[in-house]
Formats: structure tokens, C-alpha cells, sequence
């Protein structure tokens, strides 16, 4: 979607009553839908960059299951902290919020390099190194809350665009790992001094962007076109406190749970999603099948090629955007039938356990993930009115983590 159609869009975000200003101020040069897809971007490369380097961490701490502990920690964090910044939304500031989880993902991502230079050094086994790493994955994930709750919560106040650009930047965070994954294993030896050098160009990398994303986000505000869209949340809360008074106590645990029963069947096929695609990737694809044409590159090409088609699903919702809320969380039960065609490229005829089939799989896993997650994500937020769509959309990321979580239990279990 253009600029030319804010203003078409923004009619869905008016209040009830609300006067509108006589025109919705343009996206100059898209530099808004930029900021918000480099947000997007930003938020998940911490994550990205410390389960991307589990080799360099298996080699320091080869008795840790680092990957399983990682995960674990990482979204256990997130989800506690999610709910109470629900619980507690209505009396924090999303602006405070947001710059908190950037400066502590800055400080979570240094740990990594600078212990690596003053302490760890290469050497096996110092294992009080991976429990403050540890510590540095659950500071990510609770910045993770911060950040994503907030960004998602504010992208959903406004056209449906710019929820799609964080989606789509969420993706492109993934290619963006799996490209520098390729050049560090085509560059660097699979050695100690190469998985070294490897993790610190992930961590590098990843505070470069997210020192650009703090400036990109304390520069947003200042925009005419995100000015407008807050303006009129400004208003819509006032409409409301003036109707029905300060929004405390009963009051807004009711209207919480309202916004949770408007968005719940969103909810729903975003878990499902998240299950059927961590039940997949990527342990099974790094795991249970193998190549000997491919070799370890055949695990690194599949990886990219789920991430190239996620982007591609994400990007399609700007051209065209599913509107029926049935067909698409259909389309989520619908993607359960990746469990049997995945169980079949591992037992099933000859030519199914080949490449060919198995690639093609993974890419229709990224392809259906990207699309059908990018339409929940921007379609929840505005089945509530404008004031609660900053809820409703931290809402929906407490369901993605479920997902998250749901689906890399069930990846233990479902190829046994």
C-alpha cells in the first residue's frame, strides 16, 4: 500500500464520534513504513544472533544443551513479562517502554563480544561464562516484551501498512542472519578462530542496527504522519474518559478482557501457525534430514529458503491483504497437513526424501507462515476501537509467544 491510500485507511481508526483534521499529513520519502520495518527488523536480531551462533556457544560449553536452554529461558522471559505489561499497559508509556527494551537489548548483545575478549578468550569449558550468557537471553527476552509488545501495540494505531512493514521487517531480520551465515561459513574456517569470529560478526551487527533503530524511534514521533495517528488515539481516549470516566480498577480489567474476546479466534490461528512452524523449523530441518550432495550446507539452504519465502509472505500482504477472517485462520488448521508431507519426506517414498521435495516443503512452511501471520497480525488490532488497539495488539504478541513456546515443545516429540 502507498501513501495515497493513509487516508483512506485511517477512516477505520477514527472514534465514533471524533472530528478528523481536514487531511492525513503524507508518508514523505516512506519514511515512517522505513522506521517501523527496521524496528520490525531490529527486535528479533538479538534472538536471531544468539541461536545463530549456538555453534560458537556448543564448542565453549559442549556438556550445555545451549539451543534447548536458550529457547527456553528466552521465551519463558518474555511471556511472564508480556502479561504484566498487559495487565499494567493502561498506566505505562509505550515511549518509555519501547527505549527501555532497545538500550537493555544493546547491553544484553555486548556481553557476548566483550566477554569473549576479556575472559572467555576461546578456552572450553568456563562455564560460568554460559551462565551469564544465560543471564544475557533472559535480559533479551524481557527486552523483547518491551520492544515488540510496544512496537506491535503502536503499529496497530495506526493504517494497516504500517503493521505490515514491522511484520515483514520480522522476516527480513531472518534473511538477514541467514545471509551472514552463508558468508561467514563460505569465509571462515569451521574452527574455534572461525565460529569465534562468526558469533562476534552477529553481535556486531546487531548492535550497529539497534543503535539505528534507537535513533529511527526517537525520531518517529516527530513525524507529521505518526503525530496525526496519535493525536487521534488522544482523542479517542478522552471520548472515552469523558463517557465513562478514568479507565482503573474494574473498568479496565473489563475492557481487557473484552479487547482478549475480540481478538481471541486471531489469537487462535496464530498459535496454530507458530506450532505447526516450530514443530518444523528449525529442529527438523537441522536435524532429522540430511543431504550427501548438500552435506552441512543442505541444513544452511534450507534455513535461508524458509527465510527468503517468510519475507515474501509478508511483503504480499502490501499488495493484497486477505479480509476474511474465517479463510484465514482456516488457512492455519489447513497447515497442520505440513506434519504428515514433513513425516513423509522422512518415511515415505524414495523420491519424497529427496532434496527436491523437502526444499520445496520448507518453502511453502515459510511462504504460508509469512502470509497468514502478517493478515492476523494487522486484521486483530482493528476489530477493537482506536484507544484499545494498542492492547490488542500486545495481546496478539502474548499469543505469538504461546505459539512460540507451544510449537518448540511439540518439535521434541512429534517426529519420535
Amino acid at each position: 500500500m502507498g501513501t495515497e491510500t493513509a487516508d483512506t485507511e485511517s477512516t477505520h481508526l477514527l472514534p465514533a464520534s471524533g472530528g478528523r483534521p481536514p487531511k492525513v499529513p503524507a508518508d514523505r520519502f516512506h519514511f515512517a513504513y522505513t522506521i517501523f520495518f527496521t524496528l520490525g527488523l531490529g527486535f528479533l536480531l538479538p534472538w536471531n544472533a544468539f541461536i545463530t551462533a549456538v555453534d560458537y556457544f556448543t564448542y565453549l560449553y559442549p556438556e550445555a544443551s545451549v539451543d534447548r536452554v536458550f529457547a527456553v529461558v528466552y521465551m519463558l522471559v518474555a511471556l511472564f513479562c508480556l502479561l504484566l505489561i498487559i495487565l499494567y499497559s493502561h498506566k505505562s508509556d509505550a515511549y518509555f517502554r519501547i527505549n527501555l527494551g532497545l538500550s537493555l537489548f544493546v547491553v544484553a548483545l555486548l556481553v557476548v563480544p566483550v566477554m569473549d575478549a576479556v575472559y572467555i578468550k576461546g578456552r572450553v569449558g568456563l562455564y560460568d561464562g554460559f551462565d551469564v550468557t544465560t543471564a544475557a537471553v533472559a535480559l533479551s527476552g524481557l527486552a523483547d516484551a518491551l520492544v515488540q509488545g510496544g512496537i506491535i501495540g503502536s503499529a496497530g494505531e495506526m493504517p494497516e501498512r504500517y503493521m505490515q512493514a514491522v511484520v515483514a521487517g520480522t522476516a527480513a531480520s531472518g534473511v538477514l542472519i541467514s545471509f551472514l551465515r552463508i558468508v561467514t561459513k563460505a569465509a571462515y574456517s569451521q574452527d574455534a578462530t572461525g565460529l569465534r569470529k562468526s558469533a562476534i560478526l552477529y553481535f556486531a551487527v546487531s548492535i550497529v542496527i539497534m543503535a539505528i533503530c534507537i535513533v529511527f524511534y526517537n525520531v518517529a514521533h516527530r513525524l507529521p504522519v505518526i503525530k496525526y495517528y496519535k493525536d487521534l488515539k488522544v482523542q479517542a481516549v478522552n471520548e472515552e474518559k469523558e463517557l465513562n470516566g478514568p479507565l482503573t480498577g474494574s473498568l479496565w480489567r473489563s475492557s481487557l478482557l473484552n479487547t482478549v474476546g475480540k481478538v481471541k479466534w486471531y489469537g487462535f490461528g496464530i498459535i496454530l501457525i507458530y506450532i505447526v512452524t516450530l514443530s518444523i523449523f528449525p529442529g527438523y530441518i537441522t536435524e532429522d534430514v540430511h543431504s550427501e550432495l548438500l552435506k552441512d550446507w543442505y541444513a544452511v539452504l534450507l534455513i535461508t529458503g524458509y527465510n527468503v519465502f517468510d519475507l515474501v509472505g509478508k511483503s504480499l500482504t502490501a499488495f493484497y491483504l486477505l479480509e476474511n477472517a474465517k479463510i484465514a485462520i482456516w488457512g492455519c488448521v489447513a497447515r497442520l497437513l505440513f506434519f504428515p508431507l514433513f513425516y513423509g519426506c522422512l518415511h515415505g517414498p524414495t523420491f519424497f526424501r529427496t532434496e527436491i521435495p523437502v526444499m520445496i516443503l520448507t518453502c511453502l512452511l515459510g511462504l504460508t507462515n509469512g502470509y497468514l501471520t502478517s493478515v492476523l497480525m494487522i486484521m486483530a488490532p482493528k476489530v477493537v476501537p482506536l484507544q484499545h488497539a494498542e492492547t490488542a495488539g500486545i495481546v496478539i504478541v502474548l499469543f505469538l509467544i504461546i505459539g512460540l513456546a507451544a510449537g518448540s515443545v511439540v518439535a521434541w516429540f512429534w517426529v519420535i
